[in-house]
C-alpha cells in the first residue's frame, strides 16, 4: 500500500473482536496485523492516480460479469489479519453490508518506500495463503515497474515496464503499462512523454 503505516504506541494490543467493533467509528483506516493496529496516512496523488487508473479499467472490464472490483474501502481478511489493498477483484458476490472479503481473486497494491517491505513480506505471505487468490500485483509509484506474481507460475515474479503489456489472466484483461501510469508524475513518465513528443531526454544529445 502506498499509504504509510504508523504504529499507534498507545494501543499495543487489540483483540480481533475489538478491532472489528471499533472500525465503524475509526477516524482513519487501520489495518490489523498480529493483534496490532496500524493507521494509514493519506495517499499521494501518484498513488491515487495509479489506483484510479487500474480500478477504472478493471471495473469497466468486469461490467455485467459475476466478478467485481473493489477499491481500498474493502478489507481482505487472512486468518485473523485484516488489510486494505488498493484494488480487489472478488467473484463471490459478497453481501452489500459486508466490510471485508476472504475470497479475492486478484489483489493489487501500489507501493511506496515506507510500505514496500511490508507489502513484500507480511502481506505477501498472508495473501498467498488465500486459496482463491490467483494473482498478486505490486505497482511502484516512484518509478515505472509492475511486478506480477501468479499462482500458476508458483508465485514467481514477472516484471513489466514502459512499452510492455500486462495481462491479468485471472480476469482476462490486458493493459499497457502506459495506461496504468496515465497522468503519473515521476521521472520515468516525464522522460517517456518527452520521447513521445520528440524532445531530447536528460543526457541525450540534440545532435542527430
Amino acid at each position: 500500500m502506498a499509504r504509510q503505516f504508523e504504529f499507534n504506541s498507545e494501543n499495543t494490543y487489540m483483540t480481533e473482536a475489538e478491532y472489528l467493533a471499533s472500525e465503524p467509528n475509526a477516524e482513519v483506516k487501520r489495518e490489523y496485523i498480529d493483534g496490532r493496529v496500524y493507521a494509514m496516512a493519506v495517499a499521494s496523488n501518484n498513488h491515487s492516480r495509479i489506483t484510479g487508473n487500474v480500478l477504472r479499467e478493471v471495473g469497466n472490464h468486469l461490467k455485467g460479469k459475476p466478478c467485481e472490483a473493489f477499491a481500498s474501502d474493502t478489507k481482505v481478511k487472512s486468518g485473523q489479519n485484516y488489510f486494505y489493498p488498493d484494488v480487489i477483484v472478488d467473484c463471490s458476490q459478497p453481501s452489500g453490508v459486508d466490510t471485508y472479503t476472504e475470497s479475492p481473486l486478484l489483489i493489487i497494491e501500489v507501493l511506496s518506500k515506507s510500505t514496500k517491505k511490508r507489502d513484500l513480506t507480511t502481506k505477501l505471505i498472508q495473501y498467498l495463503n488465500l486459496p482463491t487468490l490467483q494473482e498478486y500485483v505490486l505497482i511502484e509509484q516512484d518509478v515505472v515497474t509492475v511486478q506480477l506474481l501468479r499462482r500458476r507460475n508458483h508465485w514467481q515474479s514477472e516484471y513489466y515496464f514502459l512499452g510492455d503489456l500486462v495481462t491479468f489472466e485471472a480476469i482476462a484483461l490486458t493493459l499497457s503499462v502506459e495506461d496504468i501510469y496515465d497522468r503519473v508524475d515521476n521521472s520515468d513518465m516525464h522522460e517517456f512523454r518527452q520521447a513521445q513528443m520528440g524532445l531530447p531526454t536528460p543526457g541525450q544529445s540534440d545532435f542527430r
